[in-house]
């Protein structure tokens, strides 16, 4: 089962030094990741704060950037953001709709939606 994915971002994340990331992975959320940002104080004074902080537990890798954390993704561009609010919805909540197969004739591999026609 596939449980991190690649991303490009958008426009980049831009760094104190003004190096542009733009290549990154994000995994699967788990259980703690949805349930943990509800204990941080900035979460219960602003409740838009909670994807700022989830997205920071989730991206996995950002280009060179040694640690994602909150302030990582606060410096981010909006388009950015979005991109990668929708990217955390695809994964989390399609992600058990796919299946990974193999072509028996040239072995490419590929994703399968699972999901019936028309949902």
């Amino acid at each position: 089962m596939k449980t991190e994915f690649e991303f490009t971002l958008p426009i980049g994340y831009v760094d104190a030094e003004g190096t542009v990331h733009r290549q990154g992975a994000m995994r699967m959320a788990t259980a703690m990741d949805e349930i943990a940002p509800m204990r941080d104080m900035r979460v219960r004074a602003n409740q838009a704060y909670l994807v700022i902080v989830l997205l920071s537990r989730v991206i996995t890798r950002l280009g060179t950037v040694a640690s994602i954390n909150t302030a990582v993704i606060e410096g981010m561009f909006s388009a950015d953001l979005a991109y990668l609010q929708e990217l955390y919805r695809r994964i989390n909540e399609t992600a058990s709709n796919t299946l990974q197969v193999v072509c028996p004739q040239c072995d490419h591999a590929f994703d399968v939606d699972t999901r019936p026609v028309g949902e």
